[in-house]
Parts: C-alpha cells; structure tokens; sequence
C-alpha cells in the first residue's frame, strides 16, 4: 500500500471520528462476518467468506481502492496446521468524488479466501478461525476506520453446504483464460485483452490492481479489434511504474460481470472500433434531440457562411407559391438529410475498417478540397450570370432539382464544423450501433433543413419575405461575390492540404474551366447547346484533374507556433506538459474549420490572452487536424467529440481536464489561467 495512500486513510478517518462520533459509539457502518461454507475432511479446503453490510449511504473498498480509501486488511489466528489464501473480491463499482477514483461496493459484498485445514485434524471435531479485521467506511462526505473480531467454526467431516456461496462465488471475476498484452506509450498505458467478439459489453470499466501504473479517474478509450478488446489508459499522474505484470479485472457490463486479467509487456494493436466510453453516454432521444439542436444551430454558425449565398436564393423563391416553395422545401430537405447519411455512413464505414477519421473528414483529403473549390468557381460563374445550369436546375431554375442539389451541397460544406449540441451527439454516434448512429446523421440533416421546411410549410412565414421580382437577379448578382471568396478560401486550403505546387495546379484547371463556362454562356445566349466543343472540353478538364492532381499531392505546410508559441499535440507533450504541474491548454482546429479561425482571432491569438497565460506559465498546445491524425483523431474519440474545434483546460497540479464551450470569448480564457 502507498504510504500516502496509508497518510489520507489515516488523515480522512481522524476527521471522520471527529464527525461521526455519536455514531461509532452504537454500531459500526459495515458490519463484518466470518461465515464458513460448510464441513470440510482433514487436509482439505473449504470457503469462507468476509461478509461486509455496509450502511444506506456507505460503502467499503477493492483490493486496490483507487485514488483513496483502505481495503480489508486481516490478521488471523488459526488452528495449528491450517493456511488461507489470498483474498478474492467481487467486481467492484467506480465512485468519482471531487476528481478522485475510488473502487467501491455500495451494497453487501462477500470477499472469499481458500482455508486450508489440518491434515491431521480430527473427523467429528470443530475448529475455531478467528480474524481482526480492519477497514474503511465511507460515505461521499466523510470516512471512518472501523475494526472487529470475526469468528466461526468448521466441522471436520461432511455435511450440508451455505447456499449463499453460490451467489458469491458467481459475483467474483473469471479467470480470462488467456494472457493480455499491455504497452506503455508516451502518456498512455494500452491494454489488448483477448475478448470474443461476440462477447456483448455494457459501460466496460478496467480495474487495474496493479498500483503507480495508471490514472483511476481518467476517461478510459476502448476499442473492438476482433477478437481482442483494446484498452487506452492515461499513466499515473505521480511516480508512474511499468511493471512486468499489470494485473486487474475487466468490469464487462453493469450487471457487475467481470473477468480477471494478467497482462505481460507485448504487442498491442492501433486502431479498432470505439466502444462507448466507461461513464456511459447520454440516452438516445436526448441525442437525437441534440443533433436535431445541432444542425438547426449550425445554420448560424460561420461553418456555414460560405454557401449563405445558395440558401439566400431558397428563401426568395420559398415566396413564390405555395406548392412550388412545399416542394423545393421538401427536396432541399431531402438533399441535406441524405448527403449527411451518406457522409455519416461511409464515416462509420471506414473507422470500422480500422481508419482513423473523424466528422469532416472529406475536407482531410486533398482532391475533395480541389473538387469543392472547380464547383465553388462555376457556382461563382453561374451567380454572376456567365452562363446558366440548365441539368437539373441547381440554384438559378427554382425547381425542385436544384433545391435538392443545393442540399447536398449545403450539407457537404456546411458540418465541417461542430457547433454547441452538435458534439455530444456526433460524438456518440461514432460510439453507438449503426442504425442508432445513422439516425443521429439523419436528425442533424433534419436539423440543418428545418428553417426552410418551416417556410415552405408556414404560410405566415413566406409572406414576411419580399415578392419575387426584377430584385432577384441583382441579388444573384450580389450573392457571386462570398461564393467567390470562398473559392479563394479553398485555393489557400487546397495549399495546405496538399501543398502549394497541388494548390497552384488547382488554380490552372479552375482558370480552365472558367475560360470554357464563359464560351458556354455564349452559346447559351444565342440560343445554343453546349455543343461538342464545350462538353469536349469539360471532359478533358475531368480527365486531367482524375489523371494529374493525385500525382500533386504534398505534404501541407506546417502550422505556426502563433502567438502564444503553441507546441504541436502529441499525447507525450501533453503528459510532459502536465507532469510538470502548470496549466495546460490544449485546442484542437483545422484549416478548413471556420468556427476554430473564428475563435482562434476572437479569444486566443489575442495579446491579452497571451498576457494572461504567461502570468500563470500556461502551456499551450495544438492540434493540427487540417490533414488526417490518427493521434489526434484517438484523443477526439476518448473525450467524445467526433470533430473540431474542441477546447480542453487542464488545471495547475494535475487533475481531470475540463472541455470548454465551442465559443471561446478571451474573459473566459483568462479567467481559467487565473484560476477561477
């Protein structure tokens, strides 16, 4: 035991006797008893079971109590001759109190040992077994040391059996069977454990026996690799160890099923399917509500500013009739909610081959980034009236096609970015079954359209909107000019996704491609089809980008320290960072992400932030998430976020870290880094 585990035990219980007094003077809050399973024959072993009953309120401690509390220690007097084993307990529960761990039981628990007898004991007799026990009782406010005589008798012989041991036997850990591989890696302690597949899992939790080798109270990661269950573990905050045996038990579901482990220093795989983490997730309608919350709120957002342009034109023409409004409203709906299916799906998809990807992941890749930006320059050219889209309609024809076409762009675009609700559901999504998961997707589409399918479906509301008229096509007009910057906007992120010579080879195709829509336009003006010049050409364009821009691909520019000289994340910074006892503050962003530039010019590269992080020697670190991270993407899932941005504060002096709001205001910054 630690000694300053031993100094708190002590230091908790002479507060508690001073508390609790009266109390210990009547009866003591778990009530001890030795009960002997039945008779045993000479030389042979018989169970027998410390029973403890704590209190209403009360609850007694695991082998290895966690960041606090005392287990049962025994001093026995037995019959000359006679041995026990090693103490074997129960499952335990998880208790989080102020930031601290414990393993507990909250309700009467039998800790069981082997007693050996005598071998020359004689058949017909009774031995006494007698045990001064000590332990600690403890409620979520105060902690008491309780002690007690224990004693009972076996008969040597036969006889009947304590039917009770049946269920206490059955609340012990199985021996697993198999060995387990664990390995230490920068901050983190990974355990593989030999699992089946189809063994079924309900809020897992590993108890690790072993001491100085993990921190109790941080969230712990689990993964599905086939046949084995990966466990990440955050070290020891103090003193970290690796022992060359990590022992534990896996807590398999809430019913208390657990198996015991030994792990020996080895292999263990990356990647896996995340399981839910081990404090359980919120109920699934809450969820669904949240993405619901999520995308309606994301309308808002500035994720979704560059294509305010497409829905400002849906909104003037949602006035024009009520069932050509119903109807682009329906399919505009119908775009969004399947383009987020479609993203959601092939994201599940692709984490359960093993990827690490995130929500937003198309914008990772380079040649999604080029496709978006050739789209967003035609967009541009249509808007300014270069030339018309005549299949299917898009923005400029006002029917049903087009809407449709505009939401599965806006939904493409648009959910980069994680906004407030947002998170907690996609964040349970890349945790949950799949058709729960895909319904999380479906609600966020549904939550992006909800503003146009209330005004195609509330009279009231279209009529508040102006009459279509000759207004419409300045406005298109107008509209060309943020589609354009956002075409700038994804030049810069092309550069940085794929390098400046992808970016540069970029540019040329879109000047290409510019040159034909204006020959095009043209054509459309003097009452012409595109011809086979025009479609010629697009179909050289195509091949070009599908043949040429793989090959163009380059490793992004690396991000700047900025101005509060933040390291790159990795988790050995963070664990450095954090062993050194100063704050920490860690943001994760991406390029692509509007929302994290947003907050990174309006709170944290600010010189009073800086000011304030140095007076308290706050260490800053950032993760890049602009390209795919399969680190980065592993941190996101442990803290239940599935994107960017995501802001976590980690206190002076250790303990938990705390997720920020996904808007940062600099008070907020500097009222942490002062400590309030």
């Amino acid at each position: 035991m630690r000694p300053l585990r031993q100094i708190c035990a002590v230091m908790l219980g002479l507060l508690g006797l001073l508390l609790a007094a009266p109390a210990l003077a009547k009866e003591p809050n778990i009530t001890p008893q030795l009960v002997v399973e039945g008779p045993a024959a000479p030389g042979g072993q018989v169970t027998v079971a410390v029973l403890m009953q704590p209190k209403p309120e009360w609850h007694g401690y695991w082998i290895n109590p966690g960041d606090a509390g005392l287990g049962i220690e025994l001093d026995w007097q037995l019959p000359a001759g006679a041995a026990v084993g090693a103490l074997r307990y129960p499952t335990p529960d998880t208790l989080l109190v102020s930031g601290l761990m414990n393993h507990v039981y909250k309700s009467d628990y039998a800790v069981l040992v082997q007693l050996t007898l005598p071998a020359d004991a004689r058949p017909g007799s009774t031995l006494a077994i007698t045990a001064k026990a000590r332990w600690l009782a403890c409620t979520d406010k105060i902690c008491v040391p309780e002690s007690a005589d224990m004693a009972a008798t076996v008969t040597v012989g036969q006889g009947p059996a304590d039917p009770r041991f049946d269920q206490w036997r059955a609340a012990l850990p199985a021996p697993l069977g198999a060995k387990a591989t664990f390995a230490v890696e920068g901050g983190k302690v990974r355990v593989a454990v030999p699992l089946p597949a189809g063994v079924a899992l309900d809020r897992p939790h590993l108890f690790v026996a072993t001491d100085k080798v993990v921190d109790y109270a941080a969230p712990q990661a689990m993964f599905r690799d086939g046949d084995r269950l990966v466990i990440e573990l955050a070290r020891a905050k103090f003193e970290p160890e690796t022992p060359p045996l990590l022992t534990g038990v896996l807590r398999l579901n809430r019913a208390g099923d657990g198996v015991s482990i030994e792990a020996t220093p080895g292999t263990v795989p990356a990647g896996g399917t995340p399981l839910a983490p081990s404090g359980g997730a919120p109920a699934l309608p809450w969820l669904l509500l949240s993405a619901l919350l999520g995308g309606l709120l994301l309308n808002v957002m500035p994720c979704v500013f560059p294509i305010l342009s497409l829905k400002a034109l849906s909104l003037a023409r949602a006035g024009e009739s009520e069932a050509q409004a119903r109807a682009e409203g329906l399919a505009y709906a119908a775009g969004v909610v399947l383009a987020c299916l479609a993203l959601g799906g092939l994201l599940l998809a692709l984490r359960a081959g093993g990827e690490q990807v995130g929500w937003a992941f198309q914008l990772q890749e380079p040649l999604v980034v080029a496709g978006l930006l050739l789209l967003a320059a035609a967009i541009t050219a249509n808007l300014a009236g270069l030339f018309e889209f005549t299949v299917p309609g898009f923005a400029s024809e006002g029917s049903p096609q087009g809407a449709f076409a505009t939401g599965l762009l806006a939904a493409f675009v648009a959910t980069p970015c994680t906004g407030p609700f947002m998170a907690a559901a996609m964040g349970a999504a890349l945790l949950l079954p799949v058709d729960q998961a895909l319904a999380l997707f479906a609600m966020l589409g549904l939550g992006l359209a909800l503003p146009f399918l209330a005004l195609a479906f509330v009279p009231a509301l279209r009529r508040r909107l102006p009459r279509p008229g000759a207004w419409m096509k300045r406005f298109k007009l107008a509209m060309a000019v943020p589609m354009g910057l956002t075409a700038l906007a994804l030049v810069w992120l092309a550069s940085r996704v794929g390098g400046n010579g992808f970016a540069l080879a970029a540019g040329l195709l879109v000047l290409i491609l510019l040159a034909v829509l204006v020959v095009l336009g043209r054509r459309q003006r003097n009452g012409l089809a595109g011809g086979l010049p025009v479609w010629g050409a697009l179909g050289v364009l195509a091949a070009a980008f599908a043949l040429g821009m793989p090959g163009m691909v380059r490793q992004g520019g690396a991000a700047e320290a900025g101005l509060l000289n933040a390291k790159p994340f990795s988790e050995a910074e963070l664990a450095k960072a954090r062993a050194s006892g100063k704050p920490v503050f860690a943001y994760f962003t991406a390029d692509w992400c509007l929302t994290c530039k947003v907050n990174e010019q309006a709170a944290i590269e600010r010189s009073d932030t800086k000011a304030a992080f140095d007076k308290a020697g706050v260490v800053v670190l950032r993760g890049d998430w602009t390209r795919r991270d399969p680190a980065i993407t592993r941190y996101l899932t442990a803290q239940g976020a599935a994107g960017v941005p995501l802001y976590v504060w980690y206190p002076a002096g250790g303990g938990p870290g705390r997720q920020l709001p996904q808007v940062l205001t600099p008070a907020m910054l500097a009222e942490l880094a002062a400590g309030k």
